[in-house]
Order: C-alpha cells, then sequence, then structure tokens
C-alpha cells in the first residue's frame, strides 16, 4: 500500500518569452504555492521542470521546507507537448523504482502556461492525452491546468486532463491563481492524510472568477 501521508507535487512551468511580462508575479504566485505546501499535512516533496522550446529540470524530489525561490528566465517557444511527455515519463519511472510502501499515496501534476503549444516535435495531442487519461485512471494521478488568456478548460481536454481542473486566468492574475492552486492542494493532501478517498474538488465558479477578472 502506498503511504497516504506523503504527496509529490510536479510542477511544469512555461518559462517561454512571452512570460517576461509576468516574470515577477509568477515568481511570486510559486513561492505563495510552496508556502501554502510548507503549511500543510504530512510530507511532502516537490519537482520542478521548466520548459520553452527545450525542457530543464530546475529540481527534483526536495522536501517542500528546502525548495529555492524560483527565478525565472523568459525566451524561446512553447514546446507544451515534448515538455509533458518528458516529464510524466520521468516521474513514473521514478515512481515505479519505489517500493509500494514507499510510494506517495498522492501525485499531483501541476502544469502552468501563458501561451499555446508551438514547438513541440516528437508528441502529439492524441498521445500526451492518453498517456495523461491512464496515469489519471490507472494510478489516480492529479493533473490540474493553468492556462493564460485561453479556453483552459478546451486546451486541457486536448491534452487529458478534466475539465474541472482546468482554470483560465488572465495575465495580472498569475500570482493569485497559483496561491489559489496552493491553497487547493494543500486542502486535498489534508483530506487524503486523514483517509478521505474523494476526488480533488474541481474549480468552483468564484474561483473561476476570480483567475479570470
Amino acid at each position: 500500500m502506498t503511504d497516504s501521508r506523503k504527496t509529490h507535487i510536479y510542477f511544469l512551468l512555461d518559462r517561454s518569452g512571452s512570460m517576461a511580462s509576468i516574470k515577477s508575479a509568477t515568481e511570486e504566485g510559486f513561492a505563495a504555492f510552496i508556502a501554502e505546501q510548507q503549511s500543510g499535512e504530512g510530507e511532502c516533496l516537490v519537482s520542478l521542470a521548466q520548459f520553452d522550446s527545450e525542457y530543464e529540470i530546475v529540481f527534483r524530489s526536495l522536501p517542500v521546507s528546502a525548495v529555492p525561490a524560483l527565478n525565472l528566465v523568459p525566451r524561446y517557444g512553447t514546446a507544451l507537448l515534448d515538455s509533458m511527455g518528458r516529464l510524466i515519463h520521468d516521474a513514473g519511472a521514478e515512481l515505479a523504482a519505489l517500493s509500494e510502501a514507499q510510494r506517495p499515496g498522492t501525485v499531483i501534476v501541476a502544469i502552468m502556461t501563458d501561451g499555446e503549444e508551438n514547438s513541440s516535435t516528437e508528441w502529439t495531442h492524441a498521445a500526451i492525452k492518453a498517456m495523461v487519461e491512464h496515469q489519471t485512471d490507472k494510478y489516480g494521478w492529479q493533473f490540474l491546468y493553468m492556462g493564460a488568456d485561453q479556453d483552459a478548460v478546451e486546451v486541457g481536454r486536448s491534452i487529458g486532463v478534466k475539465d474541472e481542473y482546468s482554470v483560465t486566468y488572465t495575465r495580472g492574475k498569475a500570482k493569485d491563481t497559483q496561491e489559489m492552486v496552493g491553497r487547493k492542494v494543500r486542502d486535498y493532501r489534508a483530506a487524503k492524510v486523514t483517509g478521505d478517498a474523494a476526488p480533488m474538488p474541481g474549480f468552483a465558479p468564484s474561483e473561476r472568477r476570480e483567475a479570470a477578472e
């Protein structure tokens, strides 16, 4: 049986050139997201990967108390699909190498971008959608998609993220949206620690309005 007190959060963050205008807000928002997890219950590990036209692991499997400040350096294009493929494949391999008792009972993949796919060469929407749905249905991974100035529900659906777990945010709400998602993840982790098997609540209408204002 997996460890119900343990969570691993995999955060995939867009650092393409268009993120330059919200660099500071995104850095502050990530700090707020991490602060929410530091106040939560149970053990929490965090892995951060960022992407533009390339994919880079910033850090892997750090205790939430040791997560450093984010330094975002925007550049290049948006290879969302290739980056999701790499992250999900690597995370799956990492977790598969652990014994059952060492594996986290909660696995969360949070994706944040301000642009739509324009640079991937290895993965298609269909392939990523199948991969996300497989990890969700077979292993219970929780995917969250935050998309700026786009129909995030539609984009999320195209990559396998359930409608209720995708949210559109305006560029001016980059910090507030990450903080809101951080609270949602913290509360979900607390519920899992107490043995609650209920799914994470989706984004409420009030949360969607707040992010989109």
